[in-house]
């Protein structure tokens, strides 16, 4: 993004793009807990947030890792929570998450054991690594969104497997499915984008209007 600070602080008409994300979770009938994984020098200005939305929801601010997996499993270090409860892991650079589709993939979770909300793909897809191009069968291909959503026993003993095997994932269902689980996949919308790059932050700030 080019700026000082990560790119879930920068304002949006006057809010944090975080809370933006907080809000959808905070809204939920489904949703029990919160818990940010963060660097600790923003631990105030989560709080700060917190107070001013009123994300009574949020019980705990943790500490991020070096990864995405590592802040994961900070944060689900810190729960005291049964075998089947369901975690929802959700980037905080997808802002536009619509509700709906947070509620139903966790109704989706309850009933399959997991779900992960992702994209069927759209466009034509080329292979260029090799020196013909390979064109691929988009009908086959997802693009993975968050959240997605495991029992809190299944991730923790899939993480833990991870790290027992000096193996990072790029995401929690990589994780999963290495240590054997099926993973179920529910249909999101692309407004459920990340946030990566300035384009995506103009068009972000367009669609608050």
């Amino acid at each position: 993004m080019g700026e000082n600070i990560p790119k879930q602080y920068l304002k949006v008409k006057g809010k944090e793009l975080i809370a933006y994300t907080l809000e959808v979770f905070q809204n939920s009938q489904y949703i029990d807990e919160i818990i940010v994984a963060s660097q600790p020098e923003y631990f105030e200005l989560i709080n700060d947030i917190k107070a001013k939305f009123n994300i009574s929801k949020l019980t705990k601010i943790v500490e991020g890792g070096t990864e995405r997996q590592d802040s994961v499993y900070n944060a689900l270090s810190s729960l005291t929570a049964n075998a089947n409860d369901l975690i929802a892991v959700h980037d905080a650079a997808r802002p536009l998450l619509p509700v709906n589709i947070l509620n139903s993939s966790l109704i989706s979770a309850k009933q399959k054991g997991n779900s992960v909300v992702a994209l069927k793909a759209r466009d034509t897809l080329v292979n260029t690594s090799e020196d013909v191009l390979g064109y691929l069968d988009r009908s086959n291909i997802l693009y993975i969104q968050t959240p997605q959503i495991f029992s809190y026993s299944v991730l923790m003993q899939a993480m833990k497997q991870a790290y027992d095997e000096n193996f990072k994932g790029t995401d929690e269902s990589i994780i999963v499915s290495r240590a054997g689980h099926k993973i179920y996949f529910y249909e999101g919308v692309f407004q459920n984008f990340k946030i990566t790059t300035k384009s995506d932050f103009d068009l972000f700030s367009s669609l608050c209007d």
